[in-house]
């Protein structure tokens, strides 16, 4: 296993140029058994040093998608367009073929999240190795994810706070500046989630009735996935910063309609919170009468 540079020379032949941003398709960012990883990377039009940063990692049940998905890349193309470097990755599917995934099986999913987490930490390590080449800040990577994707950025940061063994791929003194969570949650062995460090300012997007990544809690003893209104209440109670997007009677939908709906909110968040790094704690509890759940999942039982 071992981190990867790819020769700035070569990126340009892969560029992909249009009036407002430039692609830069398949850049290999780490190598594991079973190949290369990749990721695109959306540069802003006009080039500039020291820009924000943003890491995107798609949906899926860690069993299936891409970070080539319709939905993904209007997303992550809007987000350049609005001045920010923004990398989608792929990463290893660990529940590809998986059965029976559930509270009395949960080591495949803990692999699955393992393995997601990982690669998203050598994506952020090849990013700063490279920051200079991209006009990268890597002061200012913010991790973005929908539903696994959401899991993946929402543990990553957690693991960082808890400096555990699989944190130490992310280079030295490392922090996130900002996570935004498209109906996340966090797998936890010791109960409640208990950051060790302060997490990074945390944007949460949830539907209030979402069973497939749980809105509150599914805990048996020590054992817990803690969705979004759980983790809330960890923020609230040692005064982390954070904005919440509280989908009432919605459910999994919210994986993927703020990536359409809130690029704004989104935006917000990171200016304010991840590079003003103001102090805010924001709860908005929103009904769209527009809005009918539209997904035929309706929990996990559906995935696996």
């Amino acid at each position: 296993m071992k981190r990867i540079l790819f020769p700035l020379a070569l990126l340009f032949v892969l560029c992909e140029a249009n009036a407002t941003s430039r692609i830069l398709k398949d850049l290999p960012y780490a190598e594991r058994d079973s190949g290369f990883l990749k990721m695109d990377l959306y540069l802003p039009a006009e080039a500039a040093a020291d820009r924000p940063c943003i890491i995107f990692v798609f949906g899926g049940g860690f069993l299936a998608g891409d970070k080539s998905k319709e939905v993904n890349t209007k997303f992550c193309r809007e987000l350049s367009e609005r001045g920010f470097v923004t990398a989608a990755i792929n990463y290893r599917l660990g529940l590809k073929g998986v059965k029976g995934v559930g509270p009395l099986n949960v080591k495949p999913l803990q692999e699955a999240i393992r393995m997601a987490v990982e690669d998203l930490y050598d994506a952020t390590a090849f990013l700063c190795k490279n920051s200079k080449s991209y006009g990268i800040d890597s002061e200012k990577i913010i991790i973005c994810g929908s539903s696994a994707g959401a899991v993946t950025v929402l543990q990553a940061d957690y693991e960082r706070s808890r400096g555990t063994a699989l944190s130490a791929r992310l280079p030295e003194n490392f922090r996130y500046a900002g996570v935004v969570s498209l109906a996340g949650a966090i797998l936890s062995f010791e109960g409640k989630p208990d950051y060790l460090q302060r997490p990074a300012p945390t944007c949460f997007f949830h539907g209030t009735d979402d069973k497939v990544v749980v809105y509150n809690k599914m805990q048996v003893f020590n054992m817990g996935f803690f969705g979004s209104h759980a983790l809330i209440k960890r923020f609230e109670k040692f005064g982390y910063p954070y904005a919440a997007y509280r989908y009432r009677d919605m459910g999994h939908e919210i994986a993927e309609l703020p990536m359409q709906r809130n690029v704004d909110d989104i935006i917000a968040f990171i200016r304010l919170y991840a590079l003003e790094k103001r102090p805010l704690r924001s709860d908005f509890s929103l009904k769209d009468e527009t809005l009918k759940p539209y997904l035929k999942l309706k929990s996990h039982k559906d995935l696996y």
